[in-house]
């Protein structure tokens, strides 16, 4: 839909066009932009409870199943009855807490191994099989070698988390370090920067989308290492529900914690995007 940009698109910047803050076509622009932003979001919300509606018909009229599926109206039930339980942000914070842990290390972690792996180009060429090897390791095969090393607890949840995250931040940020333009790093090496100018100076802030693109893929791996973790051992969180509720055919239970999961999901990553926006506008 293209919007057509006259004077009444412009009412609101008025007082921006007094002060000459903007111009006329600068605020016609931006509130062309406000209102394809406001079109978008009207579609995202119409789909969704089309589907809501949809789900919710279906089960209703027995179009699908509502005892593998559950409905809508039985979901919402299952999440008042958490929260008026006191449990739903018991779990959501148990939860929560395993993934930012988790998505903290990893990101840290694997941030610096990446430094280690750029400042010196001999380690990195010893350790490369082996983070190869790391990687093609599904994570999920050592759930129980982490339970029996750290016993049935929060500190083996995190470990999973960490251990999905890790290996990936470490590739995407060697990878970004790699990236970096060579003539800019020559030109410092001929006024005779040492490396730790090199990598402060140039390295590290021209890898700065790298990191944040590392940041966002953690997050949902830190994440699905917490619920799998939860899965297997937790006795609190929402992989634990999501378990509890298969194991007693509960799928409202099921339904409900997959929807938390999601929303859960979504605020993590808007919250990384905010730091995203605070970054770029910072440099």
């Amino acid at each position: 839909m293209k919007l057509q940009c006259n004077q009444d698109n412009i009412t609101k910047w008025q007082r921006w066009l007094r002060r000459g803050a903007v111009s006329e076509t600068h605020g016609c622009y931006l509130e062309q932009v406000r209102k394809q932003e406001l079109l978008i979001a009207t579609y995202q919300v119409l789909i969704c409870l089309f589907l809501i509606v949809f789900w919710e018909i279906g089960a209703a009229f027995k179009w699908i199943d509502p005892f593998i599926t559950s409905q809508p109206t039985k979901v919402f039930t299952t999440i008042v009855n958490l929260f008026n339980s006191g449990k739903l942000f018991i779990h959501i914070g148990t939860t929560v807490g395993e993934t930012t842990i988790g998505f903290v290390l990893g990101t840290l972690g694997g941030t610096l191994i990446a430094i280690l792996l750029w400042w010196s180009k001999t380690v990195a060429s010893i350790l490369d099989p082996y983070i190869v090897l790391l990687n093609s390791i599904p994570k999920v095969a050592l759930g129980p070698v982490f339970i029996v090393w750290l016993g049935s607890g929060t500190v083996a949840i995190v470990a999973m988390a960490l251990a999905i995250s890790i290996i990936v931040t470490i590739m995407m940020v060697l990878n970004g370090f790699n990236e970096v333009d060579p003539d800019k790093i020559k030109l410092l090496q001929s006024f005779g920067a040492t490396r730790m100018q090199i990598l402060t100076k140039v390295t590290l802030p021209a890898t700065v989308p790298t990191i944040i693109a590392a940041l966002k893929v953690n997050l949902g791996l830190s994440l699905v290492g917490t619920i799998v973790g939860e899965f297997l051992v937790s006795k609190e969180g929402l992989g634990y529900l999501i378990v509890y509720g298969g194991q007693v055919f509960n799928m409202s239970l099921v339904m409900a914690s997959m929807l938390i999961l999601c929303v859960v999901a979504v605020v993590l990553y808007y919250a990384v995007a905010i730091l995203e926006n605070r970054v770029v506008r910072w440099k």
